[in-house]
């Protein structure tokens, strides 16, 4: 599988997608592909990453002047599901590179704010209401839990969470949001960067082609979402600096992950 993409240089047009079988030299292609456009362009994706690392700032500072710090802890698990959406210029990069166009930071964003007349608003939608719907879904599950529990204010103490009530709301805490994050997942794994390319196609098309790819392609799909999700809560472990080089690199990557997982037909 040499070259550029599976299938050729894309052109315009109307064609229908299709999904194309994987393998792990797919994988290492995409990563491989990320890594020399993150050492090519990295200021573009330190620009980019800065926007997400100041982004989780706020977050943290918004939770701890109300007191509830512990709440950074659902909303931090739900924040990286922007993260597509961030990558928008991560795509733009790659494609720039890929068709040999000049970088200038003025154009990438033009370009960016131009898919506001396609399809990446109503994607934009389904990303916002997915974060939404996880934080308040993690309020149901502390007040089914926890909601009875006054012993321990869990604004200023964390020992809650060590009592038999605690572990339990954690434990299906925790499976309640893989399962949606592997939803999530299936639904823009290459759904956004396929808005980005030159082909006229609706995001609901887009989602659905991505997740036809996740069917074709389970355990290969699943080992790639379980790689970024883990390149991801690392880089955000040391104040979110680490994410400005796990958001460039896999923001790219998957960007050249669609390109061979996609054919036009």
């Amino acid at each position: 599988m040499d070259g550029l993409t599976k299938q050729g240089t894309a052109k315009r047009g109307r064609d229908v997608p299709e999904v194309l079988e994987l393998d792990a030299g797919d994988l290492r292609h995409a990563l491989r592909a990320g890594w020399r456009d993150f050492l090519a362009e990295p200021y573009y994706g330190a620009f980019f990453s800065l926007v997400y690392v100041i982004g989780g700032w706020l977050l943290i500072f918004a939770f701890s002047a109300k007191g509830q710090l512990w709440w950074t802890l659902p909303a931090g698990a739900g924040f990286p599901i922007l993260g597509p959406f961030v990558a928008c210029g991560f795509y733009e990069i790659s494609r720039r590179r890929e068709a040999g166009q000049g970088m200038r930071l003025a154009e990438i964003l033009g370009a960016v704010v131009r898919q506001k007349d396609r399809q990446i608003p109503s994607m934009a939608a389904v990303v916002v209401v997915f974060f939404l719907f996880w934080n308040f879904l993690a309020h149901m599950i502390f007040a089914l839990f926890l909601g009875q529990v006054t012993l321990v204010n869990v604004s200023s103490s964390l020992a809650m969470f060590s009592t038999a009530e605690g572990l339990l709301m954690l434990s299906f805490g925790t499976a309640v949001g893989a399962a949606l994050a592997t939803l999530f997942y299936a639904l823009t794994v290459v759904s956004l960067p396929m808005l980005l390319d030159d082909r006229e196609v609706d995001f609901v098309t887009a989602m659905l082609t991505s997740v036809a790819l996740v069917r074709a392609n389970p355990l290969l799909m699943l080992g790639w979402g379980a790689l970024i999700a883990v390149a991801l809560f690392v880089g955000m472990l040391p104040f979110f600096f680490g994410l400005m080089i796990a958001l460039p690199v896999f923001g790219h990557a998957s960007w050249h992950l669609y390109r061979r997982a996609v054919a036009w037909g």
